[in-house]
C-alpha cells in the first residue's frame, strides 16, 4: 500500500502544481501494474464462486434479519460487506479472546463451516433476550454457562436458517456442531487451507458489528461446479416454472365454476315485468321437446334435457358442444349421457 501524506505534504504539493514546479504528466506512470501470483497458495475459489457465494448470502441475511427482529423484539439489519477468498490462517490470525466460535455439520457435505461473532455483540444479543435494551457491553469476561446456552439456541438457529439461501445449489441440513468460546480451539482445519470469508454487517439499536462465515473450499468442493450464476439462475428458473405449473393444476382442480341451464328465452314489455305475480305464465320461445343450453361460466358447452333426480331438478347431457358455433356453421357435437 502507498505511504499515506501527512496533511503539510499535500499542501506542498498542491502548492507546487499551481505553480508549475510538479509536471502532472511525469506523475503517471505509463509502467503495466503486475501482481504477483502464490504458488503456495493457489486461488480454488474464482470470482464465479465468489459472485454465486454472495447471492447465497445476500438472501441469507435477510431471513437473518427477519429472525433477528422477531427475536430479539427490535428491528435488525443484516446485510453482506464482503465475500473474499483467503488462507484458513489468516482468518484465524484475527480471532482474539472471548469470541463466539461456532462449528456448523454441512450435512450431507463432509466436513463443517465456520461461525465467528464478537463478545461485544454476543454480549448485546443476551442482554436483549434477557430483557435488556442490547447496549454495547465494553468489559471483557468469560462466558456463563446461562450465557453460552443462550447463545448455543440463538446460533442452531442461525446453522438452520441457511439451508433454504443454499437450496438452489444443494440439499443441505446445516446444524450446530460445537460452540466454543476460547480462540485455541480455532485451529480446526490446517493453516492453509483455501476458505472463502463471507462477513455480514449486522445492526439494532445503537450496536453495529460484524459475523464471519468462513467456508472451507474442502466442504463445498463437490458442489463448486454448481457455484455459478448461469446455472443459479438457470435453476431458479426451471423450478419456478416447474412450481408454476404445479400450483396452476392445483388451482385449476380446486376451481368452482358456475353451470347454467338455460329453459329459454322470453320478450316482454317493461309494464308486464312489473305486474308479474305469483303463478302467471311467461311464454317461451322453446318446447318441451328442445334441448337445453347448459352454460359453463359464460361458454356454452352442453346440451341437455331437463328431468328430476332424486327428487330434485336436474338435467340429462345429451350433447357435448366442442367448439362454440359460428354464425352459418353446423354445430360439431358429440353426445354424452350423463346426470347433471
Amino acid at each position: 500500500m502507498a505511504d499515506v501524506l501527512s496533511q503539510s505534504e499535500i499542501d506542498a504539493l498542491l502548492s507546487a502544481l499551481n505553480t508549475g514546479e510538479v509536471d502532472t504528466t511525469e506523475m503517471v506512470s505509463a509502467e503495466k501494474k503486475v501482481r504477483d501470483y502464490d504458488f503456495t497458495r493457489p486461488s480454488k475459489f474464482s470470482r464465479e464462486h465468489l459472485k454465486t457465494l454472495q447471492i447465497i448470502y445476500d438472501n441469507y441475511s435477510r431471513v437473518l434479519s427477519s429472525y433477528f427482529s422477531g427475536y430479539l423484539r427490535i428491528p435488525t439489519h443484516i446485510t453482506v460487506d464482503g465475500v473474499e477468498a483467503l488462507t484458513y490462517k489468516e482468518f484465524s490470525g484475527g480471532l482474539s479472546n472471548p469470541l463466539v466460535f461456532t462449528m456448523i455439520n454441512f450435512a450431507p457435505l463432509k466436513g463443517s463451516i465456520m461461525a465467528k461473532m464478537s463478545a461485544k455483540l454476543a454480549y448485546a444479543i443476551i442482554d436483549r433476550v434477557l430483557g435488556g435494551e442490547g447496549i454495547e457491553i465494553k468489559e471483557e469476561r468469560e462466558f456463563t454457562e446461562i450465557e453460552i446456552a443462550l447463545m448455543q439456541r440463538v446460533v442452531s438457529k442461525m446453522a438452520e436458517l441457511m439451508r433454504e439461501p443454499w437450496e438452489n445449489v444443494h440439499q443441505i441440513h446445516p446444524r450446530l456442531e460445537k460452540l466454543e468460546t476460547n480462540v485455541q480451539f480455532a485451529e480446526v482445519i490446517e493453516p492453509n487451507e483455501m476458505v472463502a470469508l463471507i462477513t455480514l454487517n449486522i445492526q439494532f439499536g445503537e450496536l453495529s458489528d460484524m459475523i464471519n462465515i468462513c467456508i472451507p473450499h474442502m466442504v463445498i468442493e463437490p458442489v463448486m461446479h454448481k457455484l455459478s450464476t448461469k446455472q443459479w439462475f438457470s435453476v431458479k428458473r426451471e423450478e419456478h416454472q416447474d412450481n408454476y405449473k404445479d400450483r396452476l393444476e392445483e388451482k385449476l382442480t380446486k376451481l368452482i365454476v358456475p353451470i347454467k341451464a338455460i329453459l329459454g328465452t322470453s320478450v316482454i314489455k317493461v309494464d308486464e315485468f312489473v305486474d308479474l305475480q305469483v303463478g302467471d305464465v311467461i311464454k317461451l320461445d322453446t318446447d318441451v321437446n328442445s334441448a337445453l343450453k347448459i352454460l359453463v361460466g359464460d361458454i356454452y358447452k352442453f346440451d341437455a334435457k331437463p328431468g328430476m333426480s332424486r327428487h330434485r331438478n336436474s338435467v340429462l347431457i345429451t350433447k357435448i358442444i366442442k367448439e362454440p358455433p359460428k354464425e352459418g356453421e353446423e354445430e360439431s357435437v358429440g353426445k354424452e349421457e350423463a346426470n347433471g
